[in-house]
């Protein structure tokens, strides 16, 4: 059955209400009482909506109600973003004022701004009214305030356990403890990973390990021992300060860095021989080196985490005999003997409880009472579903807008979230793609989506056949899939996917609709293209009837240019016009787009990026292809937001644009198939936000950039990765870059590099390096003397160097010892 999605819509409202800045409030000078009147309605509407979404399967004018109520929070959304979309606009006029002429700017400072606010009051007192008529049939149905208890469920651990409530884990226990009185050779702490699915026992295990008498105190195998639960959200400085809380509670460490916690860990365990327990470990932990005499014990669910921590193969924690597994099922279900009476409930097994509360409620959910057909959703899904916080639900609802079996990219999926304001505002220093990425690990971690293929900053994802039908149920009244043979679309749906590559117009059933959010067109999977008739027909429809639409996908489409009327679409975010190949230039008006924050023209062939695009100070996220041999020069005071540039398919581009130096908050710089492209502009290193730098088939481009002695000795760049691959030309690596980010970047590859001969000495100023991975470098004959010194080096790999794999092959090669340390090394296709 559809879902309201009430409870959330009416979150992320309120929210952007609270997050409205005094500047913008004053934009409409005479709202601030009606808008304070609308803030405490939907405060008091939302503190009963829990209430009224548990009864509403059993009352109908209820669920109507909701309905109606759905439609005016929506509106109210609207009205909120348009005081944003003034501000945006009268900041623009502000900072080009040679563009504007006067007659507009005169009236951009009187006329027009009294004219938004007799619009705006009009809007929200026409919204307030609206809630009070519904005000009187909302009261009658008498809800209550309850609780929310749809949560995010962060697990604690501690580390005692009764051994008399655990069955079948005895040879398990004795195994792992057989492994910690082993003696160890190494310089570093031997880390003994315990991996298994969720569920399945590993933190009991550790604790049965944990508190068996030969690893107390008494035996001073371990004098100190320290139980500390990781779970989910991995903090490397809450990780050190809980460990050095539990050696010694009387240190004070709540202000120290994480430079200094880490030599206070030191100091205090020392010459000290301690077990150490990581419970639910999800992130690789740093150097462990020094303590070689004691141990660490961790338990998690990622094999990938358990190898690179360790050098021990992991302990794979299997799930439970069927005898083991009924007798844990009879101890924790029936009181002693109690179980004769309930033969059938014991063959039943281990499902079953007995506790009266859980069954009450699963006996009287509403989900059980709704009309079943033959290909329904089970209700037991619907249940689980249920039990979602609310932002999970509408997120995991607009993925229904994929067709079933479809490839999820993790990126795609949160920039349209984000352009939905389907996300939570995020925390301090926290960006919105961060509370995405926190969402899809959330579904992740419910198996609702699956992971496919991790590649380290994004990754892609299915969903269940099962699953989708979920999504596809809840949502029905929120996104719409449409095709030459859909006959109708419920009037208020928000999100259109249009699959059917037959068409040859749009759909007659769209043009009565005018609250659609979303329009995705589906890119062609195969020649011809679709008719340019269809686009051209879809986006006139996006601009006369979707007036809030907040995102639109183009990909692969024959449009030869965009109208500029679709400067009219004042509240888009999300432009994906990828591979319009035919595109060449952009409307005049496409500077009015200034709410857009995701902005796709990769293959589009640009001839130059126009000024109009620089004016958009809300971008976020940009990727272009242009033909010209030089692009425009960056301003300062332009594109202060971006955090992601990608050029791609500029095949004549021989450097990068002047004025590199004003992206300040550009997290990830993407260069790919830039063939004339020579070198790097020195005015990155004035990028301190930079955090990931990925060069691909940039066949003429070499990266020696000399450090300046004076000019760049304190330079604190924040690089973590950087990935330099078919780089042909490359004799050196970004030193520039590279070793001013020596105490920040974590993984380094260098792939298909094959006139790179030497890796500079420096190399090993990289302190903070994990990952090293070199493939198809055919000329490289050595790794930098001394490349022990990386003491964070926990995994290196050496592929299709021909040299270098003689060199370090494992136990064979002359060099082997130099690299034996590192805890996972995988050299051509041997790994261990």
């Amino acid at each position: 059955m559809a879902e309201t999605f009430l409870f959330d819509i009416a979150e992320r409202v309120l929210a952007k209400i609270v997050h409205l800045s005094v500047y913008e409030v004053r934009l409409a000078f005479n709202v601030k009482t009606d808008l304070k009147k609308l803030e405490d309605t939907m405060i008091s509407i939302k503190a009963v909506l829990l209430d009224a979404e548990r009864q509403q399967h059993q009352n109908e004018k209820l669920r109507l109600c909701m309905w109606k109520l759905r439609d005016i929070f929506y509106d109210a959304e609207d009205v909120i973003d348009d005081f944003k979309c003034e501000a945006l606009r009268k900041q623009d006029a502000f900072n080009h004022p040679k563009i504007n002429n006067l007659k507009v700017r005169v009236l951009g400072s009187c006329c027009l701004p009294l004219s938004f606010s007799l619009k705006m009051s009009h809007k929200i007192k026409d919204i307030n009214g609206r809630l009070g008529e519904l005000a009187t049939e909302w009261n009658s149905f008498d809800l209550r305030q309850c609780s929310d208890n749809r949560h995010v469920f962060r697990r604690e651990t501690i580390s005692f356990v009764h051994s008399s409530d655990v069955i079948g884990r005895d040879e398990d226990k004795e195994n792992i403890i057989g492994m910690l009185m082993e003696p160890s050779a190494e310089r570093s702490v031997p880390v003994i990973p315990i991996v298994g699915l969720g569920g399945l026992g590993k933190t009991t295990l550790a604790q049965l390990v944990y508190n068996d008498d030969r690893v107390t105190v008494v035996t001073s195998l371990f004098p100190l021992k320290i139980w500390i639960c990781v779970s989910e959200e991995f903090d490397l400085s809450r990780l050190f300060k809980l460990i050095i809380q539990s050696v010694n509670a009387e240190v004070r460490c709540d202000d120290l860095t994480l430079e200094a916690l880490q030599a206070r860990l030191r100091s205090l365990l020392n010459d000290r021989k301690f077990l150490l327990v990581l419970d639910d470990l999800r992130n690789v932990l740093r150097s462990t080196d020094g303590f070689s005499p004691s141990k660490i014990i961790v338990t998690t669910r990622s094999l990938k985490v358990a190898s690179i921590m360790s050098s021990i193969p992991p302990y794979l924690l299997k799930g439970l005999p069927l005898e083991y597994c009924l007798t844990l099922f009879i101890k924790w279900a029936f009181n002693d003997g109690e179980e004769r009476h309930y033969p059938n409930l014991v063959r039943i097994g281990e499902e079953i409880k007995t506790g009266e509360s859980d069954w009450i409620y699963i006996r009287e959910s509403e989900i059980w009472r709704l009309e079943q057909h033959e290909n329904d959703i089970l209700p037991v899904l619907k249940l689980s579903y249920n039990h979602l916080p609310s932002h999970l639900q509408r997120c995991l609802a607009f993925l229904s807008l994929y067709k079933k079996d479809e490839i999820y990219y993790s990126d795609r999926v949160i920039r349209l979230w984000m352009a939905n304001g389907l996300l939570e505002h995020p925390k301090q220093n926290q960006k919105w793609e961060d509370v995405g990425k926190r969402y899809l690990n959330e579904l992740l971690s419910r198996c609702l989506i699956e992971k496919e293929k991790d590649f380290g900053l994004d990754f892609n994802f299915k969903m269940h056949d099962l699953v989708h039908d979920l999504a596809l149920d809840v949502s029905q009244k929120e996104c719409k899939t449409v095709n030459s043979k859909t006959e109708m679309v419920a009037e208020n749906v928000r999100h259109l996917l249009l699959c059917d590559q037959k068409l040859v117009e749009v759909p007659r059933v769209l043009e009565e609709m005018k609250n659609v959010r979303t329009v995705i067109i589906q890119a062609a999977s195969k020649r011809p293209k679709r008719s340019e008739i269809v686009d051209k027909s879809l986006i006139n429809l996006c601009v006369s009837n979707f007036k809030y639409l907040r995102a639109l996908e183009l990909t692969d489409s024959p449009l030869t240019a965009l109208p500029n009327s679709i400067g009219t679409l004042k509240h888009l975010r999300d432009l994906d016009l990828a591979r319009c190949e035919d595109i060449q230039k952009l409307p005049s008006s496409f500077y009015k787009l200034r709410n857009l924050q995701l902005l796709n023209l990769g293959g589009t062939y640009l001839k130059q990026l126009p000024d109009s695009v620089q004016r958009l100070i809300e971008l976020t996220h940009l990727e272009i292809t242009i033909k010209g041999k030089h692009s425009k020069q960056i301003r300062a005071g332009y594109w202060t937001s971006l955090q992601y540039l990608k050029l791609s398919l500029c095949m004549n581009l021989e450097c990068l644009p002047e004025g590199m130096q004003y992206l300040k908050s550009l997290r990830t710089l993407f260069l790919s198939n830039c063939h004339g492209l020579v070198s790097l502009p020195r005015s990155l290193k004035f990028l301190t936000k930079l955090e990931h730098l990925k060069i691909y088939f940039c066949n003429k481009i070499n990266l020696e950039i000399e450090l300046d002695e004076d000019e760049d000795k304190d330079l604190q760049l924040r690089l973590k990765t950087c990935t330099l691959f078919g780089l042909i030309a490359l004799t050196d690596l970004p030193r520039l870059l590279l070793q001013g980010s020596s105490s920040t970047l974590q993984q380094l590859q260098i792939s298909w590099c094959e006139n790179l001969s030497v890796l500079p000495a420096w190399l090993l100023n990289l302190t903070s390096l994990h990952k090293l991975k070199i493939v198809g470098c055919i000329n490289l004959s050595a790794l930098p003397e001394g490349i022990d010194l990386l003491s964070n080096l926990r995994e290196l790999t050496i592929d299709g160097c021909p040299e270098l794999c003689r060199r370090y092959r494992r136990n064979r090669g002359e060099d082997w010892h130099k690299i034996a340390h590192i805890q996972k090394v995988v050299i051509e296709d041997e790994e261990w």
